[in-house]
């Protein structure tokens, strides 16, 4: 699903990193012409479709290295991302978590407390409270000594898409550890547009049922069940009324919020993230 994206990714990359990719297909014929295509990649299938946090998890225990960089296969580096993170990781306090920046300013890749201000003008890095997912850098020498990581599941296997890197960089400021970010590192993140045409309708039903079963998980997993359901019923409530509504006018928007309404219903009983985009390599 992203082979069109990922030879920008990784040509973007500097050709003396090793790179990693866990591919949730089990597409024997894209490992075999990934690897052979690029002399600096090792290309691991997945039997089943795992998700986010758990390939992520798969890639981090098969390195042996004290760093870790989390990349999204429609994510594309700038000829110095790499060099100015390792030139800020050295003039802050000690971090668990360092990410770039996203070029697009008006879609921030952080997210920080109001109350605590604005990032500083000098484009030095700055604290926050998380980063997305898609461009991390772990600090793995560091997270394996602290007794949440101590398993190495840095993320939470439990969330298939959604919140993972929420849950992760929460994990970690519990810790009294440090998430940075770098604003002379920059990204580009392709996201939605990466997606192949053929698949988006798939995807859009998939996002909807995991967009909502992950709200209802990470909010129950840190504030408890009625907790959960107080802050994600509205969510099933406004998704229930537009499926209703569609139906009537027999629009295809109804199955994306019956998807919703079932995302809910499957967390509230408790169930797994059980749903996978029915997708034909």
């Amino acid at each position: 699903m992203s082979e069109k994206v990922i030879h920008d990714c990784i040509n973007s990359i500097p050709r003396d990193i090793q790179i990693i990719i866990v591919d949730n297909s089990n597409n024997k014929s894209f490992k075999n012409d990934i690897e052979k295509k690029y002399h600096n990649v090792r290309c691991i299938l997945s039997e089943n479709n795992i998700g986010m946090g758990a390939g992520n998890n798969y890639g981090l225990n098969e390195i042996d290295t004290d760093y870790g960089f989390i990349l999204n296969p429609d994510v594309v580096l700038r000829s110095n991302t790499i060099d100015e993170i390792i030139f800020a990781s050295k003039k802050v306090d000690t971090f668990s978590i360092i990410a770039p920046i996203m070029e697009e300013e008006n879609y921030p890749n952080y997210k920080f407390e109001k109350k605590k201000g604005v990032k500083n003008l000098n484009d030095e890095p700055f604290k926050v409270d998380s980063v997305d997912g898609f461009a991390m850098i772990l600090n793995l020498s560091r997270l394996n000594k602290l007794e949440n990581f101590k398993s190495k599941k840095y993320f939470d296997e439990n969330i298939f898409l959604y919140l993972e890197n929420d849950d992760l960089c929460k994990r970690v400021s519990e810790s009294g550890e440090n998430i940075y970010v770098v604003p002379k590192s920059k990204i580009k993140h392709l996201g939605a547009k990466a997606v192949d045409e053929k698949y988006k309708y798939e995807i859009e039903l998939s996002r909807n049922w995991h967009w909502v079963w992950s709200k209802f998980y990470f909010n129950k997993k840190y504030g408890g069940y009625l907790n959960a359901f107080i802050k994600v019923c509205p969510i099933f409530i406004s998704a229930t009324f537009k499926m209703l509504m569609y139906f009537f006018i027999n629009n295809k928007k109804k199955r994306i919020y019956f998807y919703r309404v079932l995302g809910f219903l499957n967390a509230a009983l408790g169930k797994k993230s059980f749903y996978r985009p029915k997708i034909n390599n």
